[in-house]
């Protein structure tokens, strides 16, 4: 899944994953599930990002994303959880019962780029780059 622009080209693909603050399993009743769910897609959608998988577990949420070129992985976290916690509270306000600070999300987090070719075949191209220019070259 290449993206191209006027001035770029690439892949940016990240699994993510985060957990409610001390663990606690706040999506076991199907309705917090989807309630997540839901406002997890609004808010990427909202801000550029991509969402190739989702997956509301209990007590944690995996997320496959592709983010935009401009945008860093840390504001990728800050975006998803900030306002998905904002969101949250707000349209459920009995999580306020179990977070009265106002801290939903775990400091904590999981990333991990993905893409469509492994570490090898990468390393492989790159170090073979230096041939194919000299034999590009040489045709001149």
């Amino acid at each position: 899944m290449i993206v191209s622009g006027s001035h770029h080209v690439g892949q940016a693909l990240y699994h993510l994953e985060w957990c409610p603050k001390y663990r606690y399993k706040m999506f076991r009743k199907n309705k917090n599930k989807k309630l997540c769910e839901e406002i997890l897609k609004e808010v990427a959608e909202r801000h550029g990002i991509e969402i190739i998988e989702l997956s509301v577990m209990p007590d944690h949420v995996h997320l496959i994303v592709s983010i935009p070129p401009t945008m860093s992985l840390s504001k990728v976290f800050q975006l998803l959880k900030g306002a998905s916690s904002y969101e949250l509270f707000r349209r459920e306000p009995k999580f306020r019962l179990r977070y009265p600070r106002g801290n939903f999300w775990s400091a904590g987090k999981f990333y991990r780029s993905v893409g469509d070719v492994d570490l090898e075949t990468t390393r492989s191209y790159v170090q073979r780059q230096e041939k194919i220019h000299q034999a590009k070259l040489s045709q001149f």
